[in-house]
């Protein structure tokens, strides 16, 4: 449900049938704009139609990223309806009780953006570091901005230089829940233990903020391994699947 209610926080969220759509009209990226089925729902063939029409009506491309346990039939529905699998990765889940803090490697220091310059310095290197062009634009500042003032949490690090090396996010709190992303780090700056400090800095502020549990996903073998330094452990698999 926390990530029912994150993206029911979009600026313009769509409901249809079992689903929520989070849509920010700043964006047209898919990343930003996905759907997600209500936990436990009956779906039927009928439902991802609507799904589909509310997408195109909104110009916006048809895609999912949900928990598979959460909706078991629905795989089958979207590749019958034409959607086709993006990745599959899996989800861990850290509590107060098996969080372990990191600390900040020399010549870092850790803090949160406050300013639209930082946050797009940070955001530049999430892009960057997850394959996409190392800029940002004053839209995106603006959507980390709004997660900030709404209990959300953003970490920047920054080098020697003054320069963004790293960064990571994590949304508002949902009945003590709260999903941790974005954690990035630039290639000359890896290996050190700054993503584990960054990941550990979000967490424990989710946590001092009054959260319980903090879930994020493992995209690989190493992103894996710092991760379940901090504390968090596998929890099951997340799906992410689009119409072209």
């Amino acid at each position: 449900m926390s990530v029912v209610a994150n993206l029911s926080r979009r600026p313009a969220p769509v409901e249809t049938g079992p689903f929520v759509i989070g849509l920010d009209p700043g964006t047209d990226s898919p990343h930003i704009n996905y759907a997600t089925p209500r936990p436990g729902a009956a779906i039927t063939q009928a439902d991802v139609a609507d799904l589909v029409t509310a997408f195109h009506d909104a110009g916006r491309k048809p895609r999912l990223e949900y928990v598979t346990g959460c909706a078991p039939g629905l795989e089958a529905l979207l590749i019958e309806a034409g959607f086709a699998v993006e990745e599959r990765h899996d989800y861990l889940v850290c509590s107060t009780g098996s969080f372990d803090p990191a600390p900040v490697p020399d010549g870092f220091r850790l803090g949160a953006p406050v300013t639209d310059t930082q946050r797009m310095a940070m955001i530049s290197v999430q892009n960057e570091a997850f394959g996409g062009a190392p800029t940002a634009t004053v839209a995106d500042a603006a959507r980390v901005a709004r997660q900030q003032a709404a209990g959300g949490v953003a970490i920047m690090a920054v080098d020697g230089n003054g320069g963004c090396a790293g960064g990571g996010q994590a949304v508002p709190p949902n009945g003590g829940v709260s999903e941790v992303a974005g954690i990035a780090v630039r290639p000359q700056c890896r290996r050190r233990g700054l993503a584990g400090a960054i990941t550990a800095a979000v967490t424990a502020r989710l946590f001092a903020a009054g959260a319980d549990i903090a879930w994020l996903e493992a995209s690989g073998t190493e992103s894996w391994r710092v991760y379940e330094r901090v504390g968090y452990r596998p929890a099951g698999k997340r799906l992410y699947i689009a119409l072209d």
